[in-house]
């Protein structure tokens, strides 16, 4: 049976890493030299690697060193969050909900998604926008309750994730009629002579668009890509050009924003994905959303 790890080693190893040497260290600490020596040689002998090496008048880390900082600087980092998580839990009433965002993901679905979640009165959400692997990443260290995406999470031996389909919803063209004038409205051929906003290829919904053009036999005047959906329709709404969009946003689309409702991109759907770090979900929030999910599309 592995030797349990002793965090206060970790901890001395740790602010020497940060001071880079071990008298910096004791003095941070407010502890003798030799105790803060005897104690990174504890961790050291527990690993059974050298972690730290003379550079100068300081210390270095070695290869192993360098992996554990990696590790307990996460660790740390965590641990100097704790008084104000539990402050917060103590003294406030909401139910806080942190949510990652996919960049490739559509924003104007967002509140949708996470409508069911919303209509919890004491609900305090706070969204972080990021590539799918970081934010996968915050969620196996339980920085985030949960991630949307447009794309279930890949298999990583190294992250237990678990996804659960929210739906998807069809996708259709829009422009601003300022953007039309002129142009024949035999649709989807008038896109061959409009300007197309389209997301880039880290988006699964770009492979699809893609093969929707080949199979109508238009081929688009592409004038810009974007990572950022919520950049592409803000392009999109001062007339960039035409862009595609879930249709779950019509109604913000045409009715708020004044665009065009040019056509279906028939075949063509976005879908969403909700990413969990726990089979059993505890978050109430979460549970809400996943039953929500599995109301509206029960399986076949």
């Amino acid at each position: 049976m592995a030797t349990p790890l002793n965090y206060r080693h970790l901890y001395y190893f740790w602010v020497v890493a940060k001071e880079g040497g071990i008298a910096r260290a004791a003095e941070r600490l407010d502890m003798a030299v030799q105790t803060v020596s005897a104690q990174v040689r504890e961790l050291e002998r527990s690993l059974g690697h050298t972690l730290l090496k003379p550079a100068g008048r300081g210390v270095a880390l070695t290869e192993a060193g360098a992996a554990a900082m990696a590790q307990a600087e996460q660790i740390f980092q965590l641990g100097e969050q704790l008084p104000a998580l539990v402050h917060e839990a103590a003294t406030e009433r909401s139910v806080r909900l942190a949510v990652g965002i996919s960049d490739g993901l559509p924003k104007l679905a967002v509140p949708h998604l996470l409508r069911p979640a919303m209509e919890s009165r004491d609900v305090r959400l706070l969204c972080h926008e990021d590539e799918i692997d970081d934010l996968l990443a915050d969620l196996a260290l339980h920085r985030l309750d949960v991630v949307l995406s447009d794309r279930p999470a890949p298999a990583n031996p190294n992250l237990k994730l678990y996804s659960h389909a929210l739906g998807d919803t069809p996708v259709a063209w829009y422009a601003p009629q300022d953007l039309l004038e002129g142009v024949p409205r035999d649709f989807p051929g008038c896109l061959a002579q409009l300007p197309v906003l389209l997301p880039t290829t880290h988006a699964a919904l770009r492979a699809r668009l893609d093969h929707w053009f080949e199979r109508v036999g238009v081929r688009p005047r592409v004038v810009g890509e974007f990572e950022d959906s919520a950049l592409l329709a803000a392009f999109g709404r001062t007339g960039a050009g035409a862009f595609p969009a879930p249709q779950w946003s019509h109604d913000e689309l045409t009715r708020v924003h004044g665009l065009q409702w040019l056509g279906p991109c028939t075949g063509v759907a976005e879908h969403f994905h909700l990413i969990t770090a726990e089979r059993r979900i505890q978050h109430p929030l979460v549970q809400r959303l996943v039953a929500a999910a599995a109301a509206a599309h029960p399986p076949a």
